[in-house]
């Protein structure tokens, strides 16, 4: 009896072009376009790689970054929109899927730290919303409000995404591999010694693959015409985001990464075979569940999008 086959992912660690969406969309383009033709069945971006992730949040004095949120504002993505276009095209050039972390500004402008995922005929296919901003983060982007939790089925392999720590939150763990998921992606911005050791655990827990992918950015990379940029961002030694990207299998084997301190993409083939081997011995929503002493339900009643 044949078995599931394989999964070709392509982990993305690039860098931005910070705070310029159409740009940053030529750069996503660019980096689909050859994990096509290295044979990836998915490409997946950083957390709010489109247009940046909002490291001046931490940095500055809360609320003072009003021409920074307005900036901010504006290159974010509608998703709706032809803003994704290139993009789409470039996924249904390539023949693959990609799971794009952006910053989605709704239609009555608030923002939202998101996942869109465009199949590979260039189509919006689903959208995931983090359900709770970090920290300082909340001065930026809302609570996901739906769609959340999404699944999509690529061939056969149900793949979501939880960003960053929204993945320390064990009930949306366990509400996805009660979803039954194969795949999941985990866009970050953490770059702590802790962070491999987290997917690792995850990829146990769940017995799933799990691909957390991260940016790289440095001070340099931030435009200076932003008031009292200099004063808050150094050049290239002054390290955002080094990099953490890494790619694990279930039972929490790294099979590439973690990467730091460059650019670069992983590409892993993930033997599907591997996820049911491995809940032999543990099956988290199934043998090794007790369902009459715990027990998940999933709250869909505000799963609605604005």
């Amino acid at each position: 009896m044949s078995g599931r086959g394989s999964f070709r992912v392509a982990a993305v660690q690039a860098t931005p072009a910070y705070l310029d969406r159409d740009a940053t969309l030529g750069i996503v383009a660019e980096h689909v376009t050859r994990a096509g033709a290295d044979g990836a069945d998915l490409v997946v971006f950083p957390e709010s790689f489109v247009p940046g992730y909002p490291d001046w949040v931490w940095r500055r004095t809360p609320m003072d970054d009003t021409d920074w949120y307005a900036r901010f504002q504006e290159q974010a993505v509608e998703v709706d929109g032809p803003a994704l276009d290139e993009a789409r095209a470039a996924a249904a050039a390539a023949g693959v899927w990609v799971a794009l972390a952006i910053t989605e500004r709704s239609s009555s402008g608030t923002l939202y730290n998101a996942v869109v995922y465009i199949d590979s005929s260039g189509d919006i296919a689903g959208l995931h919303r983090k359900l709770v901003p970090t920290g300082a983060e909340r001065l930026v982007w809302s609570n996901g409000q739906g769609p959340l939790l999404t699944v999509v089925d690529i061939g056969g392999v149900k793949v979501a995404s939880l960003i960053c720590w929204e993945a320390y939150m064990p009930l949306a763990r366990a509400a996805l591999y009660q979803k039954g998921i194969d795949v999941l992606l985990v866009p970050t911005w953490d770059n702590s010694d802790v962070w491999g050791p987290t997917l690792q655990h995850i990829a146990k827990e769940g017995q799933v693959f799990v691909v957390g992918v991260t940016a790289y950015l440095r001070g340099c990379d931030i435009p200076r015409d932003l008031a009292g940029a200099d004063k808050i961002y150094g050049d290239t030694e002054d390290f955002l985001s080094r990099g953490n990207t890494t790619i694990v299998a279930p039972g929490g084997e790294v099979l590439e990464g973690p990467l730091i301190g460059a650019e670069g993409t992983l590409t892993a083939t993930l033997d599907l075979d591997r996820i049911a081997a491995g809940r032999r011995l543990f099956d988290p929503v199934g043998h090794y569940a007790r369902p009459d002493v715990l027990a998940l339900t999933i709250n869909t009643t505000g799963d609605n999008d604005d």
